[in-house]
């Protein structure tokens, strides 16, 4: 594959020292930035992944900020899960639909008070979309992209990790909430989240001189616990059933079809741009939906573009993220399939690059 040259245009991160110097080997662009993929194999740094801890660089993951009078508001007409109750201090994962209730972005939203407010994006220009909403209905709001570049601890002992740095008081934050941590006289949002299934958090490193600094303190301190440089890992993502915006969806597809239905609080996420397309969506359901696609045969190639899913000499789906799964033996699948094929335990076939695969659907992500 040809190489990608480098430019101002493809932004470096607070942490690209350190992932350099911890031999990174592949990268991919995500909004417009470096994102390690590979340090010593995928299925190496799976293992890793899932046996000790990890810091990844997952500056790309850019922040939006809402701040001013509108910013609630603002925020709910982006998206329709309904945001009333959320609380300072919390973090929703939610999907943001155009006004056909096509999928924008799938971020986190992080509540940082009544009035100012982050949304941790996936991989597209979210911000651009933002701040023609805020200035179309010429709200009372500022829409910005803040020096934030978040930081992931995963793994098991991430826990332990973390406790070292910033002391045991960060074992008592909750799953998707955050609290405020002091790092060189600096405050930082910690949260319980992260891009996998095997536990961590997303430190908000809030100012870019402070990036290696707190990269260097998280590896002198975790030297025992077999700490390494790590990325999203492929595997263990589809394992889990986590989904990539571009990948697995893109704007042509409904919340309700990425088995989003249950943060869409059509009924009451009153003023959400698309909320009358969603509502007859989940009035009549789906045609199409993601599920979980176990592939038969040795491990599948790489997947750069969508697999035709067939079914009787009919294309019924496609196959949108795919690999081999050594834990469980087989090659794990993301795919949209038409609702006449996505019921449990039905056989399908995949045409992949190296021939007809037989595939199963499955009833649910293997972990």
């Amino acid at each position: 594959m040809a190489q990608i040259s480098l430019s101002r245009r493809l932004r470096r991160t607070p942490f690209s020292d350190g992932v350099e110097a911890a031999g990174v080997k592949g990268y991919t662009v995500y909004n417009r930035m470096l994102l390690p993929t590979v340090f010593e194999s995928v299925e190496a740094d799976y293992r890793h992944l899932k046996t000790h801890v990890q810091v990844w660089d997952v500056s790309c993951e850019r922040q939006v900020e809402l701040r001013g009078p509108d910013a609630a508001r603002l925020m709910q007409m982006l998206t329709p899960r309904d945001l009333r109750r959320m609380l300072p201090g919390q973090c929703f994962y939610i999907p943001i639909v155009d006004e056909t209730g096509g999928m924008l972005n799938d971020p986190v939203a992080v509540k940082l008070s009544e009035d100012r407010w982050w949304i941790s994006i996936a991989d597209s220009d979210l911000l651009l979309w933002v701040k023609g909403i805020a200035n179309g209905y010429r709200l009372d709001v500022l829409v910005d992209e803040p020096d934030v570049s978040p930081l992931a601890i995963q793994g098991p002992k991430a826990d332990d990790l973390l406790a070292r740095v910033f002391g045991d008081r960060v074992r008592d934050i909750r799953f998707f909430k955050f609290d405020k941590f002091e790092f060189q006289g600096r405050e930082l949002a910690i949260a319980r989240s992260g891009y996998s299934k095997q536990g961590g958090f997303e430190i908000y490193v809030e100012g870019s001189d402070i990036g290696m600094p707190l990269w260097n303190a998280l590896f002198a301190a975790g030297e025992d616990l077999h700490v390494r440089a790590g990325c999203p890992n492929l595997i263990e993502r589809i394992e889990g059933g986590l989904l990539s915006y571009g990948n697995d969806m893109t704007d042509d597809n409904t919340p309700h079809e990425c088995g989003l239905g249950k943060f869409c609080n059509t009924h009451t996420a009153i003023g959400c741009i698309g909320r009358d397309a969603l509502l007859r969506v989940a009035k009549e359901g789906p045609v199409q939906q993601i599920r979980p696609i176990a592939i038969e045969g040795d491990a599948v190639p790489p997947s750069d573009r969508p697999w035709p899913v067939v079914a009787a000499g009919k294309r019924i789906g496609q196959i949108t993220s795919a690999a081999w799964s050594p834990d469980f033996d087989t090659n794990v699948a993301i795919g949209m399939v038409k609702l006449s094929h996505w019921e449990p335990g039905t056989r399908i076939e995949i045409e992949t690059p190296d021939g007809m695969r037989g595939a199963t659907v499955r009833d649910k992500f293997w972990i």
